[in-house]
C-alpha cells in the first residue's frame, strides 16, 4: 500500500470578540483546511506554512500544541495521513490559489462545523473547540 502525507491548520482569528475558522472550497466543491502534501525534507510545520501561503496568501503563527490527524484512503492501495495543527492568521489577504481553491470565507465554529463536507472535519472543530476552551 503507497503511503501519502499531508500537513496544513485550522486557522482562526479573533473578529468581534469571537473565533472565526478559514475554511477553503477546494474545486473539489468540498469545503475544508488549507493543507497540502510534504515535500522532499520538509517537516510538517514547515509543510503547513507553505501550504497555507500557497493555497491563501496568508502568514500565520502555528500552534503546534495542538496536532491532530486523519488517516484516510483517497483512493485503492493508498492510505493517506493529514496533519493538523492550529494556526493564527498574522497578516495577509485572503487570496485562494485559484488553481486548487475556488472560495475563501471566515465562519464562527458553529457555522464551520455545518459548512465542512467531511465528518472528520467537523471532529476536528469539535477538538479545536475543546483546545480553546481548555486554554482559557
Amino acid at each position: 500500500m503507497k503511503q501519502e502525507k499531508s500537513c496544513g491548520a485550522i486557522i482562526l482569528k479573533e473578529q468581534d470578540k469571537e473565533q472565526k475558522v478559514l475554511l477553503l472550497k477546494h474545486n473539489a466543491g468540498h469545503w475544508a483546511f488549507a493543507k497540502g502534501h510534504v515535500e522532499g525534507n520538509e517537516t510538517e510545520e514547515q509543510t503547513a506554512l507553505r501550504e497555507i501561503k500557497e493555497e491563501t496568501s496568508l502568514n500565520v503563527k502555528l500552534d503546534t500544541n495542538f496536532r491532530t490527524t486523519v488517516t484516510y484512503s483517497p483512493m485503492e492501495d493508498v492510505e493517506k495521513e493529514v496533519v493538523y495543527f492550529l494556526a493564527y492568521k498574522i497578516d495577509g489577504n485572503e487570496t485562494p490559489q485559484l488553481e486548487e481553491i475556488s472560495q475563501i470565507q471566515w465562519l464562527n465554529l458553529e457555522e464551520a462545523k455545518n459548512t465542512v463536507t467531511y465528518e472528520k472535519d467537523k471532529e476536528i472543530l469539535q477538538k479545536v473547540e475543546k483546545y480553546l476552551k481548555e486554554r482559557k
